[in-house]
């Protein structure tokens, strides 16, 4: 079981989660944050922060939201196909290269951020 973020995170990026995670796995991308799968220690802290309820252990996702599984994964995949592990991110790090399914995910609407 790990945690993964969903796509309510996409073009919101509070980030409040990182301030949470104790072993600093959440990583940032252009669009979103990602939660890497062999870092993170799934202690559920910045699941309970989430202000749009992005984050969730991967056996609670259910219908379109399941693709963020892989998603999650693929970002931190290497050239040989194994996961890379930057070793812990923090503010003021370069964002990740979004996954191609989020580069190309509809862009929100203005008012729909801020409601």
């Amino acid at each position: 079981m790990a945690l993964i973020i969903k796509s309510e995170c996409i073009d919101v990026k509070d980030g409040i989660c990182t301030t949470s995670c104790p072993v600093d796995c959440i990583y940032e991308g252009e669009r979103m944050f990602y939660i890497h799968p062999e870092e993170c220690i799934e202690c559920g802290m910045c699941e309970s922060i989430c202000p749009v309820d992005a984050i969730r252990y991967d056996d609670e996702v259910t219908g379109a939201d399941r693709a963020f599984i892989e998603i999650n994964k693929d970002v931190f995949q290497g050239p040989d196909g194994g996961l890379v592990s930057p070793g812990g991110w923090s503010r003021g790090d370069r964002p990740f290269r979004d996954h191609p399914a989020v580069r190309d995910f509809f862009k929100r609407d203005i008012e729909e951020q801020t409601t």
